[in-house]
């Protein structure tokens, strides 16, 4: 499927069973024993440097009908936006829930936490017909605002930190001399890239509920807008320099969390984020709350999914790059 031109390989069969007591211990398990799957379904020659995927494991929290690991070109990440609407529609359309309409609701355990989705379902002739998703995801909360760090190559940069499932770097790319219409993207990565380097280097970040959720995810260099009147737009490049063609799902979330933060959104105000493909997600504030030592807000956030084929993988005996890799 993809979600806003981002891929999400979803893996229906053929993964062996992942052990753990918890789902961060399962994405240890995945991580420390099997990465060779995960290069194998990501890398080339079956996918390339910017793919993402979905391993579904068993959930341990209560109420979660499916759970899943993310996996992208440097490993695995602790939630994703952009999988979980594509992973709403697909459970609904395979009968992983059952489908009522207008509205069926689904609870994906992610290693971040409990993730709680709403499809848009109608019924026609031929059956159940799932539409656009929604997902409201764990605590979003701002850690930095308005600070500032000198970067070589780059001078002072002004940045915030925030969470929305994962940890991002936030800068307005116009405090870069850059624009987000026509600067190059092999420019706008090689600098985001750069900012998410220096800041993980001379940032220590914490996470009240695991140790495995604190380090920096990436970085997202935004136009500078809220939202309110227009979509602001926005560039997420995150893990090993992947770009992200959705507006990113926990990317929005911390984005909101900031705008909450600072008193620009209010709860139950709605903004648009879009991006670099032109694809729009909603997302609004609906509750305060605590983290931990944080004050944390929840964020509702929508878009579309699509379904893009069916693969099926194998690999030859003696095959030399069958294990996979990657060119740039």
């Amino acid at each position: 499927m993809h979600t806003g031109g981002e891929p999400v390989r979803i893996v229906v069969s053929g993964y062996p069973q992942i052990p753990g007591a918890t789902i961060l211990d399962k994405r240890r398990y995945a991580r420390e024993r099997l990465d060779h799957l995960r290069k194998l379904l990501i890398y080339e020659p079956r996918g390339h440097f910017d793919m993402y995927g979905v391993i579904p494991v068993e959930p341990d929290l209560p109420g979660a009908d499916l759970a899943v690991l993310f996996i992208h070109n440097e490993g695995y990440s602790t939630m994703c936006g952009h999988a979980t609407i594509a992973l709403g529609r697909y459970a609904v359309d395979h009968g992983l829930v059952e489908p009522k309409t207008p509205v069926t609701d689904l609870a994906i355990q992610c290693p971040c936490g409990l993730v709680r989705v709403k499809v848009d379902v109608r019924e026609t002739e031929k059956g159940f017909v799932s539409g656009a998703v929604s997902f409201e995801s764990v605590p979003s909360f701002a850690v930095a605002l308005d600070q500032d760090l000198e970067i070589e190559g780059l001078g002072r940069v002004r940045f915030d930190i925030a969470y929305g499932g994962a940890f991002y770097a936030l800068v307005d790319t116009a405090s870069l001399c850059l624009d987000l219409e026509h600067s190059p993207l092999a420019q706008l990565v090689e600098i985001a890239d750069r900012i998410t380097r220096a800041l993980s280097a001379e940032l220590k970040l914490e996470h009240p509920d695991d140790p495995d959720l604190a380090f920096l995810y990436g970085t997202i260099l935004t136009d500078g807008g809220d939202g309110r009147d227009r979509p602001s737009r926005n560039l997420c490049v995150f893990a090993d320099r992947e770009v992200d063609r959705s507006p990113t799902g926990s990317g929005v979330s911390a984005r909101m969390a900031v705008q909450v933060a600072r008193g620009q959104v209010g709860l139950g105000e709605t903004r648009r984020f879009e991006s670099l493909t032109g694809a729009v997600f909603s997302a609004k504030a609906t509750f305060a709350e605590r983290a931990g030592w944080f004050d944390a807000v929840r964020i509702e956030v929508g878009g579309h999914a699509y379904y893009s084929g069916r693969s099926r993988f194998s690999v030859e005996a003696g095959d030399p790059l069958g294990s996979g890799f990657l060119l740039r």
